[in-house]
């Protein structure tokens, strides 16, 4: 088979996750369905009676997203089957992502590449792995040059050797309920996958530098010359274009792209729910949670030439939290939504 860049990049290179059991992911993914059904089945009904709908920007669904609601909804000590996985608590330090590949290389693919979505934290190796390749240096090093480049000083490597000043401790709560420390973990195992430290300072640059480079283009026209975004404008709208087969656990509205979840504007039916174009990912770790949300600013035409203000524009929230298995995204689409309505007030 051929596993390309694309293919890594939007999960669907049929590379595992941490769980080795072919018939247990399925097993999963078939639960997941049905329950989805079942929402979508029951919206559908409320719809057509006429029930549900607001004045707001969206309806809130009568029943979120399963994680969120299993968040909100278990107690505490409760564990996330996620973090059951043997490989989450890795030990060994790897000198290389090319050493760390041995941990799946000899591992039978789930599924013909192309042909299904699995989010897969080791694609992201196989990924890290390329860059280095293509780059001719270490993965770790060209990232570090990459984050200076954004100005994004706090972001480093989470290497438990070295001294890193103002790092968190991370916590889960145990099986009575009680906050515990997380244990000891070494994530060089799989940097491109969960392996940096950064700060809520340089998530907002990091989803400012992407936001401009998405806007750039739309305003050259009417303020003049302006800086160059970090990336073409066309590569972000590639990144943030939804990709066939894929589909999102933390957003059920949305598709996976490249490397993002994204939702796409949508609004079928007058007064009824509006769905706002946004993109977001979530991040989970031993003891730690986080999430980064871009909502970029809805352009009416002749508005960049009446208001020539430069990118960018938009709403973008993030939120880092030391504790395990915190469900954010809906709490960041809330934020953002409450400070997008502030500004058009």
């Amino acid at each position: 088979v051929t596993i390309t860049t694309r293919l890594l990049v939007s999960h669907l290179s049929g590379i595992r996750h941490y769980e080795k059991d072919i018939a247990k992911v399925k097993e999963e993914k078939e639960k997941a369905n049905r329950a989805l059904k079942l929402t979508k089945a029951h919206q559908d009904k409320e719809q057509k009676e006429g029930k549900g709908t607001e004045k707001s920007d969206s309806v809130k669904p009568r029943k979120e997203h399963d994680s969120e609601t299993k968040s909100r909804n278990s107690k505490p000590g409760r564990r996330d089957k996620e973090f059951e996985q043997e490989e989450y608590y890795l030990k060994e330090k790897f000198e290389s992502v090319i050493e760390s590949l041995k941990i799946f290389k000899n591992d039978p693919l789930f599924f013909k590449p192309g042909d299904q979505f699995l989010y897969s934290t080791y694609g992201f190796t196989l990924l890290s792995a390329v860059v280095e390749r293509a780059s001719g240096q270490k993965f770790t090093d060209y990232m570090l040059k990459m984050f200076r480049d954004l100005d994004m000083l706090s972001t480093v490597l989470d290497d438990n050797e070295a001294m890193i000043y103002n790092r968190a401790r991370c916590y889960v709560y145990n099986k009575k309920g009680r906050l515990v420390n997380a244990p000891y973990v070494d994530n060089s195992y799989k940097w491109a996958g969960g392996g940096f430290l950064s700060s809520v300072g340089d998530l907002l640059k990091f989803g400012n530098a992407l936001l401009y480079s998405y806007q750039a283009g739309q305003f050259k026209s009417s303020i003049g010359k302006l800086l160059p975004g970090y990336l073409k404008a066309g590569t972000v709208a590639m990144m943030w274009t939804p990709v066939p087969k894929t589909e999102v656990s933390w957003d059920r509205d949305g598709k996976y792209a490249m490397a993002w979840a994204v939702v796409e504007k949508k609004q079928e039916c007058g007064c009824c729910r509006k769905q706002r174009h946004y993109t977001s990912h979530t991040g989970g770790a031993v003891g730690a949670s986080s999430v980064l949300l871009i909502l970029p600013e809805e352009l009416p035409p002749g508005t960049v030439a009446a208001r020539p203000v430069a990118p960018p524009r938009g709403v973008i929230v993030t939120i880092v939290c030391n504790m395990q298995s915190v469900s954010l995204n809906s709490t960041a689409l809330k934020i953002a939504r409450e400070f997008e309505k502030e500004k058009q007030a």
